[in-house]
């Protein structure tokens, strides 16, 4: 197990920004994008800390996916109004609607600002949304003739080439868990990400978009050596045992199977009525599973998928969050999962993420060669092989925009 490295204090950009690094913004309007986990290494909130330690106007809010409050489940229609009930003093308003074009802020929201600051924390996972709010908000915005400031964060999963995970996506698979083609873990702080995107997007001005970066984090370093406290920046993700397996278990939003929402362990648990966790467990190749161990588990969601019925599956298990890869353990569990449960797993076909003519899956692994090559009985294994070339063609790719 990981313990916090002795000594160890990370800044973030929001702690660097209260004691003066970055630019000047005392008396400056400026427009907010946050979430409850914009905190200080002191828990303080980022609205606080601009208002009374930086001493900046607010002129408007702006909340991602699940609200500035993080109180909306996943793809739960966030309404400006509920987010405006928290902050009673300025405008606020919600970027993720009922519509593909809510994702997006207009100019008007902005109310006239200087500047737009965006602190999320982020998880590391290409389908986490937070950081392509934080790409579409910025492009808006610079295009707008505005400057952008964006305070960095750890990435709590680490940076090192060894913890890029999967390739890319293939062209025409974008969407908003997709929006720009990186690896599905992609070993980048968020303004890594948002860089990259903006540059190769060819986004203009980017002269006037600026990083405040974190002082004393190492690429090497997992969240629990930061010394930073961890604060849930979405329901569904309440330790770093989740953010963990995330990368891997968050393909199950592809299936019928539940990913564990409604439980007090989502994406660590997982199944279905119609699972046995012990053929499930039986199927699967231990090497598949680096840095965790796997468990038959029943379980019965209270919301979402197969609310109030027993599930048999599996809860994950990590043991040394270093060297866990839950991509190819995912791909190995989807593998098991297929070929134990005759014929009752199935591919969602609902709508997902705002898109409705390409199976969620296919969004998710940024193509259709994952939900083809489960339903053949191809191998994690495989699958790592053939994923290889797309993933260091993406380390290679991102070496420009490396911060850290």
């Amino acid at each position: 197990m990981l313990v916090p490295m002795q000594g160890s204090r990370v800044q973030t950009g929001l702690d660097r920004l209260c004691t003066g690094a970055g630019p000047q913004l005392a008396d400056r309007r400026v427009c907010v994008l946050a979430h409850p986990a914009s905190v200080d290494s002191q828990l303080c909130h980022l609205l606080n800390r601009l208002r009374e330690r930086v001493g900046c106007q607010l002129t408007s809010i702006l909340g991602p996916e699940h609200g500035l409050d993080a109180a909306a489940q996943d793809m739960e229609v966030v309404a400006t109004a509920s987010d405006q009930q928290q902050r009673p003093g300025e405008p606020v308003y919600s970027l993720y609607g009922d519509t593909y074009e809510s994702l997006s802020p207009t100019v008007e929201m902005f109310h006239g600002a200087e500047w737009l600051v965006c602190d999320l924390q982020d998880i590391g996972s290409r389908y986490y949304t937070y950081v392509w709010t934080v790409a579409i908000a910025a492009e808006v915005a610079l295009r707008a003739g505005m400057r952008v400031l964006l305070l960095d964060r750890p990435n709590p999963l680490g940076g090192t080439p060894d913890h890029v995970e999967g390739g890319g996506i293939e062209a025409g698979q974008e969407s908003f868990v997709g929006y720009h083609n990186v690896a599905t873990r992609h070993g980048m702080t968020l303004a890594e990400v948002v860089t990259m995107a903006l540059t190769e997007r060819g986004c203009p001005h980017r002269e006037q978009l600026e990083v405040l970066t974190c002082s004393g984090w190492q690429r090497e370093q997992m969240f629990e050596e930061t010394g930073l406290p961890w604060v849930m920046p979405s329901p569904n993700m309440p330790t770093l045992d989740t953010a963990t397996v995330y990368p891997g278990q968050c393909l199950l939003e592809g299936t019928n199977l539940s990913e564990g929402r409604g439980t007090t362990r989502p994406f660590e648990l997982f199944g279905a009525p119609f699972l046995s966790g012990t053929a499930v467990q039986a199927a699967l190749d231990p090497d598949d599973f680096p840095g965790m161990g796997v468990r038959p588990a029943t379980f019965k969601p209270m919301f979402q998928k197969h609310a109030h019925a027993r599930c048999g599956g599996l809860q994950l298990h990590v043991f040394d969050r270093r060297a866990v890869r839950s991509l190819r353990s995912s791909w190995a569990l989807l593998r098991a999962c297929w070929q134990v449960s005759a014929g009752a797993m199935q591919w969602r076909t609902e709508p997902y993420e705002f898109v409705a003519d390409r199976p969620a899956i296919d969004l998710l692994a940024g193509g259709a060669w994952l939900r083809e090559a489960i339903e053949a009985g191809v191998s994690a294994r495989e699958l790592q092989a053939a994923q290889e070339p797309g993933r260091q063609a993406f380390i290679e790719r991102r070496q420009a925009f490396l911060l850290y």
